[in-house]
């Protein structure tokens, strides 16, 4: 790991991500991990560290992904090897073999993705599948490009062509490509149905949608989870999106393979379809990478409706801004850019919807706002979405607006508002805590802080005080780390230590003293140093001393004598040793 950080430059790194300005030695932007008007958020290349001094979120590299970009420690290490050229050591060998696994399947469901769209462009049984498609207005340019493909009716096409590329049948099932027959052997899943492959975000194929290309039902029939597909953490096209959606600042969500590629394919670039009729806290976090600014455009059905509402309080908790377009009747996306074009579909998103005008508006639909009991249901359901806003304006503003619309009492609605805080307050940790205040001895501050800038001091340091000499349990924690690399003659960076650090409060101690204004000169430094160890020494005797006398008072109420009389010649051979 410390090879890793050694040849990547955090600079580089979260500039990948966001705009960084220069401020002085350090770089500065907008939180990234909370609200902010005013950058409080500071890079340090000479570090190789980062603090926001708004939330106190802290780290190095490998920090930053995991943060960012949601990414478990091991595949942000993973991904900033392959930045830096470094090769990993050979993995165990358990995990050798879930990787192999996963490897596997990777490169089956490839193959199976080649044999359909060869199936689709290239076979008599194909023409069918080419002709309903351009029926549906796909152009041959846009199947090819989303890798269209087609099932043969065979029940056995797919595999027997697997099984000459040498694919064990075992490996099929694994990857939901064939099912187990009662009396033993497999079929395929997916026959005489047009196949749309589901790509991950690095365009490697995943799984598989299948449509009929009739009406019988069901319509549509999809690959199972696997150990690389898992429904709810992926979005149909994002592959191919994530570039104009990361352009345009904004992305349009819909709901079907169809409803994403008709849009895609007429120009509109920042699109993904949710693979389902409801998002998932981890689809958008996914496009959250990209955009905060999110439209909705689901069907206008009552499941559409649904859907949109589920989702529209997780995108508030995420803190994205998102909007919802409202198709006419009976239309869907594809449908709409077939009849309508797609200069009025973007008209359409383009004049959305805020959600709180969307949600009320469905609500009024479906309770009434003409009676007492209709107008309490409407303000219970848009209360719980009032309630998930953390910016306190946009909140006070959500309720004036309901109780002029509703014709009720604001201070009726802030009463029912803080119920509705009251029953989530039990769960209200698990979120992103708030920024805690340290107060730490000014001494330990200060000599943290020298020893972190010049490693020169540590040794020294670690000559005359224990980790114990340090009251503050996190400063003592992250000391005697620094003794114990210091002895295995190993670097003591910010950067480096973090790795060793896994409490975030400890972590946000380094990260915040690091970028403290740098008020000493070399000399001054040490003598400085030197001072504060003789303060420590001095304030650890006199806690000390503090202690034995309240012991002694106490051993002298309890009538031990001889308890006392031990703690006497202790406290008497600290006043000495002063």
């Amino acid at each position: 790991m410390e090879d890793i950080l050694s040849r990547v430059d955090i600079v580089e790194v979260i500039s990948g991500f966001m705009p960084l300005k220069r401020a002085g030695r350090n770089f500065k932007t907008v939180c990234p991990f909370h609200h902010e008007k005013t950058p409080s958020f500071m890079v340090s290349p000479d570090r190789q560290i980062y603090h926001c001094f708004g939330c106190g979120e802290s780290g190095n590299a490998f920090k930053f992904l995991m943060r960012y970009e949601r990414m478990e420690f091991p595949e942000a290490v993973e991904t900033l090897a392959r930045k830096a050229g470094v090769l990993l050591p050979e993995l165990a060998p358990l995990d050798q073999r879930a990787e192999s696994l996963i490897s596997q399947l990777y490169q089956v469901n490839e193959e199976a993705s080649k044999f359909y769209e060869k199936n689709l462009n290239s076979t008599p049984d194909g023409r069918y599948a080419r002709d309903y498609l351009l029926k549906r207005g796909v152009s041959e340019e846009a199947a090819r490009e989303f890798k269209l493909g087609f099932a043969p009716k065979n029940w056995d096409a797919l595999i027997a062509h697997l099984r000459q590329k040498n694919f064990a049948l075992s490996l099929l099932e694994r990857a939901g490509l064939v099912l187990p027959k009662e009396g033993g052997g497999y079929y395929d899943r997916f026959r005489n149905r047009l196949i749309f492959p589901i790509l991950d975000i690095k365009s490697r194929v995943i799984g598989f949608g299948a449509r009929v290309l009739d009406e019988s039902l069901p319509k549509y029939i999809n690959s199972p989870e696997t150990s690389i597909y898992v429904k709810g953490k992926n979005l149909f096209g994002f592959n191919l999106a994530k570039e104009g959606v990361r352009d345009s600042d904004f992305v349009a969500v819909v709901e079907g393979y169809l409803d994403f590629l008709i849009p895609y394919q007429h120009g509109l670039k920042s699109i993904v379809a949710s693979l389902g009729t409801a998002l998932t806290t981890d689809q958008i976090r996914l496009l959250k990478r990209y955009t905060h600014n999110v439209v909705m455009v689901y069907d206008s059905d009552a499941a559409g409706e649904l859907a949109t509402l589920r989702s529209l309080d997780m995108f508030i908790e995420e803190e994205m801004n998102v909007r919802v377009v409202t198709l006419p009747k009976g239309l869907d996306p594809d449908l709409f850019v077939r009849r309508e074009g797609i200069d009025n579909f973007k008209k359409l998103i383009h004049e959305a919807k805020g959600l709180f005008e969307y949600k009320l508006t469905i609500l009024k639909s479906r309770f009434g706002s003409g009676s007492i009991e209709g107008k309490a249901r409407i303000c219970a359901a848009m209360l719980e979405t009032i309630s998930k806003f953390k910016n306190a304006v946009l909140k006070s503003e959500y309720i004036k607006k309901l109780a002029q619309d509703l014709d009720v009492k604001e201070e009726s609605l802030l009463q029912e508002l803080k119920k509705v805080k009251e029953d989530k307050a039990p769960f209200s940790a698990a979120g992103k805590a708030a920024k805690k205040d340290y107060h730490i001895n000014p001494t330990e501050k200060l000599l943290f802080k020298l020893m972190l800038e010049e490693k020169e001091f540590i040794q020294r340091i670690k000559d005359n005080l224990n980790p114990s000499d340090f009251q503050d349990e996190r400063v003592s924690r992250v000391v005697s780390v620094m003794f114990d690399l210091i002895g295995e003659g190993k670097a003591v960076e910010p950067k480096m230590l973090m790795n060793y650090i896994s409490e975030e409060d400890v972590s946000q101690i380094v990260c915040e003293s690091m970028f403290l204004p740098e008020e000493l000169s070399g000399d001054d430094k040490a003598k400085v140093v030197d001072d504060c160890i003789r303060r420590l020494k001095s304030e650890k005797i006199k806690n000390r001393r503090q202690e034995l006398h309240n012991r002694i008072k106490h051993a002298q109420n309890s009538g031990d004598t001889e308890k006392a009389y031990s703690l006497m010649q202790e406290f008497h051979d600290l006043i000495k040793k002063r």
